[in-house]
């Protein structure tokens, strides 16, 4: 069986220099993070608050921490002062929360706005016609500790590849979009966070700037019994 090492320098030598490697390690156990550090991976991905904390109260500290699963408004102020970004901004609510309590961090939290396209009702974010309503509205003009820098996105999980690809076309062209609208001046909006370990070859094709790959490096899930 193949290590941890091994499996991100198979996968890094892959990638585009462009495409930032995300190493999703919920579940897992610390020993095989550690290992995945010494092998000079710095960017890790938690989808639960209280792992993630935990997790970053034994590891070292500059360890780039992604909130990648669903965040609950109460919640946010745990990983407010760490989380190198959060890719599951689902709601007006959720990103209020996250300037507020960014602000009482002193910091300005980079944040990638959640779109749902797959044909699957379990995933969240916004609808594309919610996007579009959303950016559209004033509701990120007040908001001075958060930085929108992108989108994050999911394709429906099938083995049909026409169909993952479409649907991460369709992401990035509401990236495009936003960005052409919405973002002209801010050079800071640069991020699509698409594709896991089953489909990011798809993502890369299609102009991905951030994977996010757990089992393709840890193996299956880890739960302790």
């Amino acid at each position: 069986m193949s290590s941890i090492s091994d499996a991100i320098n198979e996968i890094r030598s892959k990638l585009p220099s462009s495409v930032c490697l995300v190493a999703v390690s919920k579940t897992h156990p610390i020993q095989f993070i550690e290992e995945a550090y010494a092998c000079g991976q710095r960017h890790f991905g938690e989808n639960k608050v209280q792992e993630m904390v935990e997790k970053a109260e034994q590891l070292p500290a500059d360890i780039k921490w992604h909130m990648i699963g669903h965040l609950q408004t109460n919640k946010v102020k745990y990983i407010a002062p760490f989380v190198h970004m959060i890719h599951s901004i689902d709601s007006e609510k959720l990103l209020a929360t996250v300037d507020k309590e960014a602000k009482k961090c002193n910091r300005v939290i980079p944040c990638l706005l959640q779109v749902h396209v797959a044909k699957e009702e379990t995933k969240f974010g916004f609808l594309p016609e919610e996007l579009e309503e959303f950016l559209a509205s004033d509701c990120l003009k007040n908001l001075k500790n958060v930085k929108i820098c992108g989108l994050m996105g999911m394709a429906s999980f099938t083995d049909d590849t026409k169909q993952i690809a479409d649907e991460f076309e369709q992401i990035k062209n509401l990236f495009e979009n936003a960005k052409n609208k919405y973002f002209t001046s801010d050079a800071d909006f640069r991020e699509i966070s698409m594709g896991m370990s089953n489909d990011y070859p798809i993502a890369i094709e299609h102009g991905t700037t951030i994977i996010r790959v757990g089992t393709g490096i840890f193996g299956k899930r880890y739960y302790q019994v």
